[in-house]
């Protein structure tokens, strides 16, 4: 008996530290998290009003001229809202997972789709593909999008290894394989800008569209890109350290950028970083015994020079999380999620003076 529990302990270890895992672990050593101000614990978006049922992860919400409000659903299912909210309707299926969306000045809608890579929904209701490949490399992750006023697009490939689904993996290697990326709509080709970025996820243009901001989620950070003038083609660490994993980005067109926290930061995981051999183990454990994203919704909110204006969150039973998209419209913040089963939103003066409470769910008859 005691030479079977051997034998079984010795093959345990064995597996754990000889069997052969799909990743190849880099080091890199985090800063500490940030404690303390600017980012203070509170209960700001306990208020959040859940908006339809059943939705399956809408992710990616974006608002047209007409107000009506576009989200993706993990079957790939794209979805339109009336402008009140009340009802909505299946506008398209992309066959992959819409999660970036962007609604362009000729009614189009622009879909960062993460198995199918940059797509096009025409105001006529047609959808097509534009790039899935950029300077002979095919995208793995296409993750989010924005577009200028010219009609250039701007969007992220977070990974071009490890697909949808896979994310784990990702954040286990961190092998800096995500990219920033433009297509141009005249020559109908895309480029890359920039490379080797960890997680390049949301992106969002800035005001006068001199530059933009990205998302790079595995190291904490948000990074502007100069488009124009004397820095063009530069880059910059807009802020650094955050207390999470930064996902989706928006800017109000006038002061206020708000960046969604997918959830807050793990110790242990930060502790792993520097060490790519622990890491080998951990990815040959069963997944059900990796740590778990904590359920906090979280947003943080920047001025134009990077600085926290607000850090609003909810930690409590029921929290809707993950939040991995906002965006201001009209004295709300609205909110998507990668896994919640609905949209949510929270009027902005009540959510910044902490003054919300859990209102009724709103009811929307859905199409779908």
């Amino acid at each position: 008996m005691i030479k079977a529990l051997l034998g079984l302990l010795l093959a345990a270890l064995a597996y754990l530290l000889l069997w052969p895992v799909a990743i190849d672990p880099v080091a890199w050593t985090p800063q500490p998290a940030p404690e303390g101000a600017p980012y203070q614990h509170n209960e700001a978006l306990r208020g959040i009003q859940r908006i339809g049922r059943e939705l399956d992860g809408p992710e990616g919400i974006a608002f047209d001229a007409q107000g009506q409000l576009y989200a993706g659903l993990h079957d790939g299912r794209l979805l339109r809202f009336s402008p009140d909210l009340s009802t909505c309707a299946l506008v398209d299926h992309t066959g992959g997972r819409p999660l970036g969306l962007v609604a362009a000045a000729d009614g189009g809608l622009l879909i960062a789709d993460a198995r199918r890579g940059l797509l096009r929904l025409d105001a006529a209701g047609s959808l097509s593909l534009l790039s899935d490949e950029a300077d002979g490399l095919r995208y793995g992750f296409t993750d989010d999008v924005d577009v200028a006023s010219d009609g250039t697009i701007y969007f992220t490939d977070a990974s071009s290894r490890f697909g949808y689904g896979q994310y784990m993996d990702e954040l286990i290697e961190h092998g800096r394989r995500g990219r920033l990326l433009r297509f141009d709509p005249a020559s109908g080709k895309a480029t890359t800008l920039l490379q080797q970025r960890p997680f390049a996820n949301g992106v969002t243009l800035g005001p006068g569209e001199d530059w933009l901001l990205f998302t790079e989620t595995w190291e904490y950070r948000v990074t502007r890109y100069w488009l124009r003038g004397e820095r063009a083609g530069q880059t910059e660490v807009f802020i650094d350290n955050l207390p999470g994993y930064p996902d989706n980005l928006s800017f109000n067109g006038r002061d206020r950028f708000w960046v969604a926290l997918f959830a807050p930061r793990d110790a242990l995981l930060d502790q792993l970083m520097p060490h790519p051999a622990v890491r080998k183990v951990v990815a040959r454990l069963p997944r059900f015994l990796l740590p778990k994203p904590k359920a906090v919704a979280r947003v943080i909110g920047l001025d134009l020079d990077g600085k926290v204006v607000a850090d609003l969150r909810y930690a409590g039973e029921g929290a809707y999380a993950p939040i991995t998209s906002v965006e201001e419209r009209d004295g709300w913040l609205y909110f998507g999620s990668l896994s919640a089963t609905s949209l949510g939103r929270i009027k902005l003066d009540d959510a910044l003076a902490g003054t919300s409470s859990p209102p009724q769910p709103l009811e929307t008859h859905c199409d779908s």
